[in-house]
């Protein structure tokens, strides 16, 4: 590792040639790209980082729905463990994990800890963290510790120091996958030469360990319980459902019957056996822990209780995260294990004893100063603050601080921490500032390491971690302070093992498992998901129709105007107060425009691409990374391009037809991903009947206003109405130039052949609904049978039109008769696109009919 005094190299050639200041690991890995120059590492970060904006790894530090995700910020080069040092923090990782694991053992069973005074109460039962409803309770499997993270720090000395260590739900196994990843892909020679341990084989050993111990051996069904798509690490739930195999759920889609726990899918409920949680467990079960949370299942610790499941890691684990604790556990070894600690952790102090208060507070300058009990909702929590950044008074303060709440404060002396290369990419030159050429510079790093259980009692570390790096004027290696992360390479000496997931040996019944279960929330999702593309492509269609007609030949024609006042405001298009195209043709456009890029109060095109991006967001682990980067492109693209315009003050017609035929050709690309590239189970068969449900209403409505407003019978009328129905070309080719009612039917009607007609929307959406309740296949279900016939259509009878009253010889009397065959046909469409909506929504989404208890006695 890189000396904290090392001087900055301007290229890896410059660095190589001072060996002095490089470790034998460095100085291989250097050798491997020595031949590089700065343009060559320049252009591998521009490939990283383009790499990292496709997979669409995302950090969001502040979760905001209508902001942007932020990218994952990964270094260029690989933080590089020699294996020497990775033997020291492999045996003192190992070493902690069985501690870890004694003391949650005693503290939730016998409490001989607390009453030998090796263990303050205050910092077990007066901790948040700590659950009295667990006390007692053996875990599943016998174990209550499967996954844990220890973060360290190496001083300029070499060693290694234990800063901190997370047991709730701690974050990483999915980004450093990621990592590994993209950095292997950038040094394959050096990945392979310098014998990078693999990362394959303990997580394999991971979820063997998980099947073994939970109720129902290794046939288990297991889940990753995440907070939703809001939490700032969702991606890397996502990607390690999918990597692992697991079924990626929410609490809403999970249920507790007679202290047991299902899965509410499509086909009824699924029992779960094993949960992998990455939802802190204050909001794990509202009936019992806090009943403001939506995160959780109600009833869930009873089924733990009852021994039903099994949950990684086993709730109450939160008070070992209190830095105070640190401490502690020297001591703790000794008594438990008979072994002084191979690993130490950097000198902590907790306040609330005396004495150790008293020592700690000259030594404020010199330490951090640390919440007890950080995030706690009933404590005094904040930040750590480092002495050394502190003014005399505001040290004084803080002393003040801790002499009046001595409990809630913990100091921990301060490690200036040791440095690794990171490269700097090139930075085009500005008037304010000159060009940066690529160099090579010294940033600080702190090493988050891993354990996870490997069968009853045992663990093994996982060969790499996480390494996040301090940005350039910080001294903390924080992701949320503007740090960023790099692979770790734990180097072997031996064989390494080439162990890998991609082809796991699974049983027959495994292999029936792990048919992918759809839930009743990604169901809903990806119903929604299918209604707001079919809704966007409509609006989008709508709205470059009406500007067209707005500024072509027929823009004075009344029906015509009538027509298009009433299909935009029936699509909120335009807001019902806004002038007709008839009345005031320009301030219509004008406010049609407007909205094309807005949220509020009129939901155009921009209100459901976000609609359907979010919808998008909740089943992203379904999605392929080229169908969720088009979607993200296509939402930035168009508000981007609405915003531009609008600040410039001149945001033409012609502007809104080029940003809408953008936008539209985005949309092909994601309704064919939606087509062709997904898999054709039950969540697509929803997302399908989504799309053809807004089909159906839609077209169906546009056609029933043509005929209400006459615009049907007039020539620009009639050709606007073939191209909302994308019918234009398929009509002249077989029509030729004829604007008789008959063909209009026949084409956008009946024809069976044209996707886009009411008879093919009716006849594939009653096809797709009796798929999905499982018909045979010449049946229906009861749902299909909500949907209008095509069968029972004929061309004769539709396009019949009974004559009106008015007497002969008036000028009413040419206008054309009553359509009324017709009219009914579009009604009964219309009435069951809602009414079919309406059913699936209680017939697929909720399960609250199946029975009136949820929690056992």
């Amino acid at each position: 590792m890189v000396s904290v005094a090392a001087p900055v190299a301007s290229s890896a050639t410059k660095l190589i040639a001072n060996k002095a200041i490089l470790t034998g690991a460095w100085t291989q890995f250097f050798e491997h790209i020595a031949d590089d120059g700065a343009v060559d590492l320049n252009q591998r970060t521009a490939s990283l980082e383009r790499q990292i904006r496709d997979n669409g790894v995302t950090y969001n530090v502040y979760a905001d729905e209508n902001g942007p995700q932020r990218p994952w910020s990964l270094d260029l080069f690989p933080l590089i463990v020699e294996p020497d040092s990775w033997q020291q923090i492999e045996a003192g990782v190992m070493q902690r994990m069985r501690l870890l694991e004694q003391v949650m053992a005693d503290v939730y069973g016998p409490q001989q800890l607390l009453d030998q005074g090796l263990l303050p109460p205050a910092l077990v039962q007066g901790h948040p963290g700590y659950l009295r409803s667990m006390h007692g309770v053996k875990p599943v499997g016998g174990i209550h510790l499967h996954i844990a993270a220890f973060d360290l720090a190496r001083g300029p000395d070499g060693n290694w120091w234990v800063v901190g260590q997370r047991c709730q739900a701690p974050s990483g196994l999915g980004y450093l996958l990621e990592n590994r990843l993209a950095i292997s892909s950038q040094f394959p020679q050096a990945f392979q030469t310098m014998r990078v341990q693999r990362l394959a084989n303990t997580y394999r050993a991971l979820m063997d360990s998980l099947k073994q111990m939970s109720p129902a051996g290794p046939d288990s069904h297991l889940a990753l319980l995440t907070p939703g798509p809001y939490n700032e690490t969702y991606f890397e739930h996502a990607y390690l459902a999918r990597y692992l195999g697991l079924t990626l759920v929410e609490g809403s889609d999970l249920i507790v019957r007679d202290e047991r726990l299902y899965l509410k899918t499509l086909k009824g409920l699924v029992p779960v056996h094993g949960l992998l949680k990455r939802v802190d467990d204050e909001y794990l079960d509202p009936l019992e822990l806090r009943p403001d949370s939506t995160l959780g299942v109600p009833g869930l610790l009873q089924a733990i209780r009852a021994g039903n499941v099994l949950v990684a890691n086993a709730p109450g684990s939160a008070f070992l995260e209190s830095p105070a604790l640190l401490g502690f556990l020297p001591a703790l070894s000794r008594h438990l294990l008979g072994e002084e600690l191979k690993l130490p952790a950097l000198p902590t102090w907790w306040c609330g004893e005396r004495s150790a208060m008293e020592e700690a507070l000259p030594r404020l300058r010199d330490c951090a100063i640390k919440s007890t009990y950080p995030g706690s909702p009933i404590h005094d929590s904040f930040d750590a603050v480092l002495g050394h950044s502190l003014t005399p008074r505001e040290v004084d303060e803080w002393a003040g601080r801790i002499v009046r709440q001595s409990e809630e404060h913990t100091v921990q002396a301060y490690l200036p921490l040791s440095q690794m290369p990171t490269w700097q990419a090139a930075a085009p030159g500005t008037a304010a500032s000159p060009a940066v050429d690529g160099r090579i510079v010294p940033r600080s790093v702190m090493l988050r390491v891993f354990a996870v259980s490997d069968g009853a009692k045992a663990w093994r570390v996982l060969p790499g971690g996480l390494a996040r790096v301090a940005g350039s004027t910080a001294d903390i290696a924080s992701m949320q302070r503007g740090g960023s992360s790099a692979d770790v390479w734990a180097l072997a000496r031996g064989e390494v093992d080439k162990t890998t997931l991609l082809q796991p040996h699974l049983t027959p019944a495994s292999l029936a498992q792990r048919k992918r279960l759809v839930t009743s929330r990604a169901a809903e999702n990806l119903f929604w998901l299918g209604r707001y593309s079919e809704r966007t492509e409509n609006a989008i269609r709508l709205a470059r129709l009406t500007l067209e007609c707005l500024n072509g030949e027929d823009q004075a024609s009344p029906p015509l105007l009538a027509w298009l006042t009433k299909m935009a405001v029936a699509n909120t298009l335009v807001l019902p107060g806004v002038p007709s195209a008839a009345q005031a043709r320009r301030v219509f456009e004008r406010s049609l425009i407007s909205s094309l890029g807005s949220t509020d109060g009129a939901t155009s095109v921009g209100y459901y691409l976000r609609a359907l991006k979010m919808a998008g967001s909740t089943v992203r682990e379904r999605l392929s990374q080229e169908h969720w980067r088009v979607i993200v492109r296509a939402e930035e693209e168009l508000f981007a391009r609405c915003t531009a315009h609008a600040l410039s003050g001149d945001y033409s017609s012609l502007d809104a037809l080029q940003v809408l035929k953008s936008t539209s050709d985005h949309m092909a690309a994601i309704t064919g991903a939606q087509t062709d590239r997904m898999t054709r189970d039950d969540g697509w068969r929803l997302l399908s009947i989504g799309r053809h449900i807004e089909r159906l209403g839609f077209l169906a409505g546009a056609l029933a206003r043509g005929l209400e407003t006459g615009s049907v019978h007039t020539d620009g009328g009639f050709e606007a109405m073939m191209e909302l129905f994308d019918s234009t070309i398929t009509f002249h080719a077989q029509y030729q130039q004829s604007r008789d009612i008959a063909p209009l039917i026949d084409l956008l009607v009946l024809d069976r052949d044209n996707p886009r007609s009411l008879a093919w929307v009716a006849h594939t959406l009653r096809g797709r609904l009796a798929k999905l309740a499982g018909s045979e296949p010449d049946e229906l279900s009861g749902l299909s049978l909500r949907v209008p016939d095509p069968a029972a259509w004929s061309l004769a009878k539709l396009s019949e039109a009974i004559a009106s009253d008015t007497p002969a010889g008036t000028a009413a009397d040419t206008e054309p008769g009553y359509f009324y065959a017709l009219n009914e046909v579009l009604m009964q469409c219309m009435g069951a696109a809602f009414n079919v909506s309406e059913e699936i929504s209680t017939t697929y989404f909720t399960h609250s009919g199946q029975t009136n208890q949820s929690v056992g006695t």
